[in-house]
């Protein structure tokens, strides 16, 4: 086996256990240049992938290699930045466009622009005003375990203005700080370079201001405004979907920043793939840099954001309360900081100091089990089958095809996690199966979860999925 062959079998294990965006991002043109004794040498593109490996895949990758190699005295991983030589394709570059299908970044000429950004949108030029929210920079942003791709990507991306990840398309349920990011790419920018040309606006307005200008006759305003920035940041992308007209100026908006090397930075509910009539051609732009999800903050991160606000605040809170907080408000950032907003709120018009028992008096009504009012095991059926690209009637049925099988067992975990539901009665539902067959499912996927990044992702993005409907 030489070092091309070993490396190509490392990415195939390394694949079943990373999200797509992960696996894409950080391990592609990356590839083995030499392996001799206990010693490999990976060669990295660049110093950020370089740095990133080193702290956050390094074990992972070292006992990849070991399986593969079958060499378990195999002990040090030596990263080195190294471009491939021009015409020699390293085989990750092959397997990473194999596996995602993705096109080429087209590099052209920078366009001349002419003119201040004006007339439309949240603009920030030489001649316009910056409506970005100045609170939110990545000094503010608290990242967690399910954060730490989305805002390690930003921040490349405001030091490398369209030279780095272009697109990037972040990712996630509501409140989670998809746009405290956005904006901290904005704001990041402006401190680096005061005359840059930055556009901020949510998907709704460049769709409202793109109509009215159609109307008005002004087309040729809208375009000049959207195509001579340095910088477009669209929130909430996902509502472009059943506007063919709007679609159509946001393809080629796109499509002439991208080829003058100018950044795009979109966010959205949901991939691209998974946005409903949104056309092809542009789910393929929006997967041509890079994708980061952001997931639920764990109990630590929510811990530490809750550390974080009071100290903004400049009020104290006994850890015991903060705890608390942190246990009862799970789902995203933006209910966690309304539940510590009307504990001080409450307290401070009261005139005296929050204890557990007050906070948990106070906070009755934002328990965990909130979030799961009213679900069904229809809705979870209907949900699990759309994510996976599977039809309810064969989550029914009988076939215990592979594709199949592993939905199923999603959708019997999820039905005891979320409705806690009993064995036989999940048996019922999923086409009268057996109790023991729902026992042997949950506890599968429960064991998986603790050691699969990408299983986890999957759950938290299906939960999203079924309570955001």
């Amino acid at each position: 086996m030489n070092t091309h062959e070993l490396w190509q079998a490392v990415l195939g294990e390394l694949e079943l256990s990373l999200s797509k965006a992960n696996f894409t991002t950080w391990f592609k043109n990356t590839f083995v240049s030499s392996f001799e004794g206990d010693r490999v040498v990976i060669s990295v593109p660049n110093t950020f992938t370089k740095a990133w490996l080193e702290k956050k895949y390094n074990a992972t990758i070292l006992k990849s290699l070991q399986n593969v190699a079958k060499n378990p005295r195999l002990r040090e991983i030596v990263y080195k930045v190294d471009m491939r030589p021009m015409g020699q394709q390293p085989m990750s570059e092959q397997y990473a466009m194999a596996v995602n299908g993705a096109a080429q970044t087209v590099t052209a000429p920078t366009i001349t622009r002419e003119g201040a950004v004006s007339g439309y949108g949240q603009a920030r030029g030489p001649n316009g005003d910056s409506r970005l929210n100045a609170k939110y920079t990545f000094d503010t942003f608290i990242v967690g375990k399910g954060s730490e791709l989305a805002h390690a990507a930003a921040l490349a991306v405001a030091e490398n203005l369209g030279m780095k990840y272009n697109p990037l398309f972040i990712y996630g349920g509501v409140g989670l700080g998809k746009t405290h990011l956005l904006q901290a790419i904005g704001n990041e920018t402006l401190r680096r370079k005061q005359d840059a040309k930055i556009l901020y606006v949510t998907c709704e307005t460049f769709t409202n201001e793109f109509i009215h200008a159609v109307k008005t006759g002004h087309g040729k305003d809208f375009k000049d405004t959207y195509r001579a920035v340095d910088l477009l940041m669209i929130d909430d992308i996902q509502f472009l979907t059943g506007r063919d007209g709007t679609q159509e100026e946001f393809f080629h908006t796109f499509n002439a920043l991208h080829e003058a090397n100018k950044q795009v930075v979109l966010t959205s509910d949901r991939p691209p793939k998974q946005i409903p009539a949104l056309e092809n051609r542009l789910i393929s732009r929006f997967e041509w840099g890079m994708m980061a999800d952001i997931s639920s903050p764990d109990f630590e991160t929510r811990i530490a954001i809750l550390e974080t606000k009071c100290k903004e605040r400049n009020y104290e809170l006994d850890q015991d309360i903060i705890r608390h907080i942190a246990t009862m408000v799970q789902s995203n950032v933006r209910e966690l900081e309304g539940a510590l907003n009307k504990v001080i709120a409450y307290h401070q018009f009261k005139n005296n100091r929050p204890t557990l028992e007050s906070t948990r008096s106070l906070l009755s009504s934002f328990g965990p089990t909130q979030s799961k009012k009213n679900v069904t095991a229809k809705q979870i059926i209907t949900t699990v089958s759309t994510y996976f690209d599977v039809t309810s009637d064969e989550m029914l049925g009988k076939c215990r095809e592979k594709r199949l099988a592993f939905p199923r067992q999603v959708i019997m975990y999820l039905m005891r996690e979320e409705m806690s539901a009993s064995f036989p009665s999940i048996g019922n539902e999923l086409g009268g199966r057996d109790h023991t067959t729902a026992m042997h499912a949950c506890g599968k996927i429960k064991g998986e979860l603790e050691n699969s990044p990408k299983l986890r992702q999957d759950i938290d993005l299906i939960k999203q999925r079924l309570y955001n409907a």
